[in-house]
């Protein structure tokens, strides 16, 4: 591990806490729903017209089934729309390439992929999507299944800070606000950012080049810089490129790469800050966002760690690995020249942390314990800051597990933030935690002992089990990144990990809302004596231990059989 990868990894929190801290602010009033924000009167009243036109019950509050039903039924609209988008796009203007219709079987996976806020790309971009595909059915998407995060989140927090209610907010309003005020602003600003540092953005069709060499390459084009921005600030991970954060049109320069950084983080950072002052003490917020961070670093540590280490079979053959002024040093197997080790193992740890799927490098070729980093992150739950509004929902059900655990111990009813934890929600909170993991398990043991599964692994042995693995962590926990040594554009995957994607997402959020609406019943009762603080170091400590031992107790076997013993192969 070197200085510069400290210093790297501590001024990105130190930005990163700076840009949340305002934001949080901001989303809070977002969240809060009750009319125009101080300043911004204006898009208040084009709000309550996009309401009125699409005749939406924006006043009436809606109780937890109501509100769910209503969520499931857009995003199912939603991935109508993307297939039939795919199914057509040859006859679709805004397509110079003439590419053709996407095959069912890919339109039907990328279509719950976009809902899903989980962007697993079992294709090329730029050899498969037309510009509308890209920009109208992915893009939008990325819009909405963020903004869908970030309404869950608000109606779960809404019922931590009611006194007793028997609604958790409205759906419609939640997910128009969450993109009207945050999302496309923040989108537009970064998408200006990123063309002024080279980020391409144009409808032009591709170009043919001349090379050094004397031959013809041909560069594609297209509406690039919009659709990174809502990429990584909805925390969707799509590129518009098949190398996604890797190629020069995406992610040009040193600088490029720490704003994708800084853009995947902010917003579930911000949300950390918006739930403290929601329900009105910040310190609850700053206990969740410790809790996340402390993981975090350990975890960027441990990666760092891994792809700085000099590969053994090179060494045997005497190549220099050292870091020096003229190159990074370590395992730069499958990483740009342009970010060296240290920007791509961060960029690994934040995107898998993250429910993003952006990538810089290619994961397959990580070092074995390098590529358990951002399995583990993933298998976390997806908690450790997590995706739009659905990092901190997870990290609150486990607050909640939390709690229950340390009831028992000390013999009192469990409660948090005011609220008696009761069988119910410990139901609802038992299915949203074991529903990833059924899914991630149960389908890695299908695809291992069937033919089409097994057809795909390019690599044999330790290292192609733990690709079919990280494929079904990835879809399950929606986050959309791969190893990419897997050929997963087949009938069989792009069917499996579309059902680990749909339940990965929904079958988690159905109990959130059901959680939110029984808490909201609830009278919040007051700070006594006996109140167990879940603000304090020791309760940080306590959420972090269950995070960890709810992923010990579920993936430990499997990550034997993959990362560890690659490794011990490796350094054998």
């Amino acid at each position: 591990m070197t200085t510069p990868s400290l210093l790297l990894l501590s001024a990105f929190l130190v930005v990163l806490f700076l840009l949340a801290w305002p934001l949080g602010a901001f989303l809070a009033r977002v969240g809060a729903g009750d009319g125009a924000i101080r300043g911004l009167g204006w898009l208040h009243r084009f709000e309550s017209a996009l309401y009125r036109a699409a005749g939406l019950p924006a006043d009436r509050a809606m109780g937890w089934k109501t509100y769910a039903v209503a969520l499931v039924v857009f995003n199912a609209l939603g991935t109508l729309f993307v297939y039939a988008v795919q199914r057509l796009q040859a006859w679709l203007p805004l397509n110079p390439q003439n590419l053709p219709n996407v095959s069912p079987d890919s339109s039907f996976n990328t279509a719950v992929s976009f809902v899903a806020n989980t962007n697993w790309q079992g294709y090329a971009g730029e050899q498969t999507m037309s510009y509308l595909t890209q920009m109208v059915a992915l893009a939008g998407q990325n819009f909405f299944s963020a903004a869908t995060g970030i309404a869950v989140v608000f109606a779960l927090v809404r019922a931590f800070a009611a006194r007793s209610s028997a609604s958790v907010g409205n759906f419609w309003v939640d997910v128009t606000r969450a993109t009207l005020y945050v999302l496309l602003p923040l989108s537009l600003l970064l998408a200006i950012l990123l063309m002024s540092q080279g980020v391409i953005q144009n409808f032009d069709t591709y170009r043919a080049v001349a090379t050094l060499d004397g031959g013809v390459q041909t560069l594609a084009m297209g509406p690039v810089a919009s659709q990174e921005a809502i990429k990584l600030l909805g925390t969707n991970g799509g590129g518009f490129f098949n190398a996604n954060s890797a190629h020069p049109f995406e992610n040009p320069t040193a600088l490029v790469n720490f704003l994708q950084l800084l853009a995947i983080f902010l917003i579930p950072t911000a949300l950390c800050f918006a739930f403290g002052r929601m329900v009105g003490d910040i310190r609850q917020g700053w206990a969740v966002l410790a809790a996340m961070t402390i993981v975090f670093v350990l975890m960027t540590l441990a990666v760092f760690a891994a792809e700085q280490a000099a590969h053994p079979a090179l060494g045997a053959l005497g190549v220099d690995q050292a870091a020096g002024p003229l190159q990074s040093g370590g395992n730069m197997e499958g990483k740009e020249t342009r970010f060296g080790v240290k920007g791509s193992a961060l960029f690994v740890a934040v995107t898998t942390a993250a429910s993003c799927g952006a990538v810089n490098a290619m994961h397959d070729s990580l070092m074995p314990l390098g590529g358990a980093v951002p399995l583990l992150l993933m298998q976390f739950g997806e908690v450790i800051f997590g995706g739009v509004g659905s990092g901190l929902y997870g990290m609150l059900v486990f607050a909640i597990l939390a709690v229950f655990v340390a009831g028992l111990m000390i013999g009192r009813t469990p409660e948090y933030l005011g609220k008696k934890i009761g069988p119910h929600e410990m139901k609802m909170t038992s299915l949203a935690i074991l529903v990833t993991p059924i899914l991630v398990l149960g389908g890695t043991a299908v695809a291992v002992v069937t033919g089409a599964g097994t057809a795909g692994i390019a690599n044999p042995g330790a290292h192609g089990f733990s690709e079919i693995l990280y494929a079904f962590t990835s879809a399950a926990n929606n986050n959309g990144s791969a190893f990419a040594g897997l050929s997963a554009n087949t009938p069989f995957y792009n069917t499996m990990l579309a059902v680990a994607m749909w339940f990965g997402r929904f079958a988690v959020i159905v109990p959130v809302l059901a959680i939110a609406g029984s808490l909201a019943g609830k009278q919040r009762l007051p700070v006594t004596g006996g109140t167990m603080p879940t603000h304090g170091p020791l309760f940080v400590f306590l959420l972090i231990g269950t995070v960890v031992l709810v992923v010990v107790l579920n993936y430990v076997p499997a990550l034997a059989l993959g990362p560890v013993v690659e490794h011990l192969q490796l350094f054998r």
